[in-house]
């Protein structure tokens, strides 16, 4: 059984590593190949600009998901170096349970803004609906709670 988790570990790892690289790709192509085109044709893809701020997004959401993987965001370190070695984990698992309070408020209130804009049939570039796009929101924040769920209880 435990074989199992740490291969279904890895595999989400692989994948959270892939998207990220590739968004990361997609992004700058798109940035580069817009300033060609401008520079050297006198033309440029209407929706490159909305698709890479788009990429900004899902880069952003993705990269914090990756970073929580392993608990390294960056942090304020203040109190754990004023603390005794001996309460040092306990302030640990607060400041974890912090985070998931956190992030489940970002879940519940970037949930609402994509139900919104599902309701609201808002379209952010072409014909493909915003909603689709703002997506990673709700979910790079629910997997980033979970992840500091389990964090927070963890031994």
């Amino acid at each position: 059984m435990s074989a199992a988790i740490d291969n279904a570990l890895a595999f989400l790892r692989r994948l959270e590593d892939g998207i990220l690289v590739s968004l990361l790709i997609l992004m700058i192509g798109m940035a580069a190949g817009q300033v060609v085109l401008r520079n050297f044709f006198d033309s440029g893809l209407y929706w490159s600009d909305s698709l890479v701020r788009v990429a900004v997004l899902w880069v952003a959401l993705v990269g914090a998901m990756v970073a929580s993987r392993d608990d390294s965001h960056i942090r304020i370190d203040l109190v754990s170096r004023l603390v005794s070695p001996a309460y040092k984990h306990w302030v640990e698992r607060l400041t974890r349970l912090f985070t998931f309070i956190v992030l489940c408020l970002f879940t519940w209130g970037s949930g609402n803004f994509v139900y919104y804009e599902y309701v609201d049939e808002a379209i952010a570039f072409g014909d493909v609906p915003a909603w689709m796009l703002e997506v990673i929101m709700p979910v790079g924040g629910g997997v980033m709670a979970v992840r500091y769920l389990l964090l927070s209880i963890k031994p």
